[in-house]
């Protein structure tokens, strides 16, 4: 079981305000100055002030929800492989996704994404 400020209890709080959509709580996960990335090394933005109207996007889609299939922990490094649940322009539908999590003092300080292709719902099972 994890302790509250060990990096992995960091990071299921993050995943937990994102399925919730609270985002001030979401936000309270990363350091003021945290960085996200996109695989191999582009920077998609950087603070609060960049990945709040990001993560507030996002959450208006109705059917969002982040599905931890698989996580693996190597002190302060976390990643996650999960698939989500998102309302695309074409429709519902599902991307797997692998997350890399550096956490520093009880925050994370960059996460760096890899996103699969979108497939629809009818193409998702």
């Amino acid at each position: 079981m994890p302790t509250s400020g060990s990096p992995e209890a960091v990071i299921q709080r993050q995943l937990d305000a994102y399925n919730a959509r609270d985002l001030d709580a979401l936000l309270a996960t990363y350091a003021p100055d945290a960085r996200q990335y996109e695989l191999p090394a582009t920077l998609l933005a950087t603070g609060h002030a960049e990945m709040r109207p990001r993560f507030a996007a996002r959450f208006q889609e109705p059917d969002l929800h982040a599905h931890l299939l698989q996580r693996a922990v190597m002190g302060n490094i976390v990643i996650d492989y999960e698939t989500v649940t998102r309302n695309f322009p074409e429709g519902r539908g599902k991307v797997d996704l692998v997350a890399i999590y550096d956490v520093v003092n009880g925050l994370i300080r960059s996460q760096t994404v890899q996103v699969s292709n979108q497939r629809l719902d009818a193409q998702a099972d």
